[in-house]
């Protein structure tokens, strides 16, 4: 555990970079669950992120010949504007490794935050490829390598955001809700936590498509993940820090798995009820708030808002998820008699009054009785479902739910 004087150095080293955010009681959010629900607003960082934090306090605690030799990271997004804004304040040279498949935004966002400092090349089609790369420059020219998560430094400066929830709350906390990707912020507010306030449940979130710490934790070492899902890109990591699963294996009283289509709900809620603006990672810990309904009814919780980098080029897929999750969005291969009118007497004896189709795509197959056609419903009511497909079975309409077949649903859809 990174002990309270190493955090608390951290803080005094970032008055006047890090924003102290607000920790804010969300009205909405404590009715729906009974309860007092603060929100930890690092979205309200200069670098719409807590990244920043760690970054800084690890850069600016480097020795002069480490400054001349200069900085190496490898990110897809928030920490590498994390170290370039650092660097730019701190005037020293870094190399920003990035994924090819980097959307250009965030390109331009690290760019914009390190000016003349920063250097960015694009190596590789993943976030590992990248990581890789910046190790090899880092050996190759002695450059110091700012990990993302698994650094001392670093950690101490994710603490932070614990030591202003307790300084600034003014009640006891019962529950304490944090995003786990390669667990820098986890082992950071841990730390303070167990030191300052000890009965305080801590529960990590990790999106259910990248469990690496929970997985870890279950088999007794840090294990990597063979393949995840890497749709909530700022905690989607294939395995945790060494020191950040040390730290966690003794100090986490339990880990949520948020579904990414819950996640994509919860973006969507706090966009159109709080006029919030958040990432995919920024919403796993209020994400998880339905799985512990019944324990926090009555209780003060607080959920660390993580960050707010999201593209607007995400938000159709987004919406398309989360309508997903909630059942409301459903894909068929259905194969339909290659006759004039069969279309039609589809929608009119099969799909009710409310349903709407939003995809359909249909090639014509010659000299057979039947072509198969990929649909998109759109249903007002999940419970409609169970009613249409059984309008289908009664209509002796051959067809194939796609929603649950993963492979070929990516196949065909995305």
């Amino acid at each position: 555990m990174i002990h309270l004087a190493q955090i608390q150095k951290a803080a005094e080293n970032l008055k006047g970079v890090a924003v102290h955010t607000p920790l804010v009681k969300n009205e909405n959010l404590s009715e729906r669950f009974a309860a007092q629900v603060y929100l930890k607003r690092e979205d309200l960082q200069p670098v719409r992120s807590y990244k920043l934090r760690g970054a800084y306090h690890k850069i600016s605690s480097l020795s002069e010949n480490d400054i001349k030799l200069g900085v190496v990271c490898a990110s897809a997004g928030n920490h590498a504007q994390g170290v370039a804004f650092a660097c730019r304040k701190l005037n020293i040279k870094a190399v920003i490794y990035m994924p090819i498949t980097t959307p250009a935004q965030k390109i331009k966002q690290v760019k914009l935050f390190g000016k003349e400092n920063v250097e960015v090349v694009l190596k590789g089609d993943t976030f590992d490829d990248a990581f890789n790369e910046a190790l090899l420059f880092s050996q190759k020219n002695k450059a110091v390598f700012v990990h993302p998560f698994d650094d001392e430094l670093v950690i101490s400066g994710q603490g932070t955001v614990g030591l202003e929830i307790v300084e600034d709350s003014k009640c006891k906390i019962d529950f304490l809700f944090f995003p786990i990707g390669g667990g820098g912020l986890a082992a950071g507010v841990v730390s303070v936590f167990k030191q300052l306030s000890p009965e305080t449940k801590l529960i990590g979130v990790e999106p259910q498509g990248a469990a690496s710490m929970k997985t870890s934790l279950e088999n007794g070492k840090n294990t990597a993940l063979t393949d995840i899902d890497k749709f909530v890109d700022g905690a989607a990591v294939k395995r945790v820090g060494d020191k950040t699963f040390e730290i966690c294996k003794n100090s986490l009283d339990d880990i949520v798995l948020a579904p990414e289509g819950k996640v994509c709900t919860t973006i969507l809620q706090l966009y159109n009820e709080e006029a919030i603006v958040v990432e995919p990672a920024g919403a796993l810990s209020i994400a998880a708030l339905d799985s512990y309904k019944d324990q926090i009814k009555g209780k003060n919780v607080v959920c660390i808002v993580s960050g707010s980098n999201n593209d607007i080029t995400r938000m159709e897929e987004i919406k398309e998820r989360s309508l997903m999750f909630e059942g409301l969005k459903h894909y068929f291969i259905i194969n339909f008699p290659q006759r004039p009118g069969a279309l039609k007497e589809f929608v009119n004896d099969v799909l009710g009054e409310n349903d709407d189709i939003t995809y359909f795509q249909f090639t014509k197959k010659n000299n057979r009785e039947e072509g198969p056609a990929v649909v998109g419903v759109e249903l007002k009511h999940s419970s409609d479902l169970d009613s249409m497909e059984q309008k289908m079975k009664t209509k002796k309409i051959n067809y194939q739910h796609l929603n649950e077949q993963k492979e070929l649903f990516t196949h065909l859809i995305f």
